[in-house]
């Protein structure tokens, strides 16, 4: 019987010899489990995020993860570019029900320094390498009248009401819809009505519609800019004798910019026209608009507050020369849910010039991100 110190032996020179036959035959041998490097950002995605999210960042398969919740595509750059890094800050710090999702997305505040989850957080910006989508950095809050350079998907409710001399109001239903990497349709049906009879009476109805497409011509996320360029048509729906529409087509050239500033603040720029096809009807139209605002935040990953400063101008050019307007609207966005995809902005239009021939307005909106889920998720 062979001793174990002969049993050793031979067990030894038997896997050598295994392993030398293998090498010869160009067998590689398998390498042993390495740590993921913790100080690179791919280390702390390997070792944080990669079992769910998978190396590539396409998603684990569900049986593998044990649960039946869809894992999202970050090679997808319609998913991956919309949010700013503080969202995806936020939902790996605090974990899925921060912002409304489910607990399957676990908290990393306690694993991970913050440091870490930047890190993770870089990596995955790596997945979608299509420069032509702006960053979610870039889609600063929406002002009541001043459009964003940012491309979305949106449902808008704005509806602004005369507080002084005849009654009147407009309702205004904006829908955008962004396709390809930088492009956005955007469609607009206003409800108006007036109380433009001597007896108290009111004419209401749809006004003009609004069809527009938008482009996104600039941006860079890291300097903190972008610029777009925007065509539309106003067609004359709206009963023009009621006062409801215009009576005529309207061209609607303008551009947009957006520009981030130190502390959370942000300032937003449009400029454009209204050419009338009918100038007996309509007049052509000149007009700028300008915002500067800061966003707060109800500690530290909580509700997001806007108090923004609007400053718009017009000149229209008529028969008898140009006449020119201005106005400042203080107003303030607020996000109503969990998800923040949801937000109202509530906002006061004072007349600047001829005052006392121009009404104030209070005008309000409330915003639908729907790209971000139902109306009623995340809250």
């Amino acid at each position: 019987m062979l001793t174990f110190a002969r049993f050793l032996l031979v067990a030894i020179l038997t896997g050598l010899f295994v392993s030398i036959t293998l090498i010869s035959a160009g067998v590689p041998l398998a390498e042993p489990a390495r740590t993921p490097d913790l100080s690179t950002p791919e280390g702390v995605y390997t070792a944080a995020c990669a079992a769910c999210h998978a190396a590539d960042g396409r998603g684990s398969p569900l049986e593998r993860v044990g649960f039946d919740i869809p894992l999202p595509d970050f090679s997808n750059c319609s998913f991956a570019t919309r949010e700013p890094d503080g969202d995806w800050f936020s939902i790996a710090h605090q974990g899925g029900p921060v912002r409304g999702f489910a607990d399957n997305m676990p908290a990393f505040g306690e694993a991970l320094t913050e440091e870490q989850i930047a890190m993770a957080i870089e990596h995955i910006r790596t997945f979608c390498d299509d420069r032509a989508w702006a960053r979610g950095e870039l889609n600063f809050p929406r002002a009541i009248s001043t459009e964003k350079a940012f491309p979305e998907d949106e449902l808008l409710l704005t509806t602004k009401i005369a507080v002084e001399g005849d009654g009147a109001f407009v309702q205004n239903v904006l829908y955008e819809r962004r396709f390809g990497a930088a492009n956005q349709l955007e469609i607009k049906v206003p409800i108006v009505g007036r109380e433009n009879d001597p007896n108290g009476g009111w004419n209401a109805g749809v006004g003009d519609i609004e069809l527009g497409v938008k482009r996104v011509l600039i941006q860079n996320p890291n300097a903190g800019y972008i610029l777009s360029v925007t065509g539309a048509v106003l067609v004359p729906v709206g009963d023009h004798e009621k006062g409801l529409g215009k009576g005529t087509a309207l061209f609607e050239p303008f551009v947009t910019a957006g520009f981030r500033l130190p502390r959370d603040s942000f300032f937003q720029l449009m400029v454009g026209g209204e050419l009338s096809t009918d100038t007996d009807k309509a007049d052509h139209e000149a007009f700028y608009r300008a915002v500067v605002g800061k966003t707060f935040t109800s500690g530290r990953f909580g509700r997001s507050w806007s108090p923004m400063l609007e400053i718009l101008g017009a000149t229209e050019f008529g028969h008898d020369g140009a006449e020119s307007q201005l106005d400042l609207m203080p107003e303030i966005q607020v996000s109503l849910n969990t998800r923040q995809h949801i937000m109202a902005n509530f906002g006061v239009r004072f007349p600047v010039t001829e005052a006392a021939h121009r009404n104030t307005q209070v005008l309000f909106y409330l915003l639908w991100e729907w790209f971000d889920g139902g109306f009623l998720d995340g809250w």
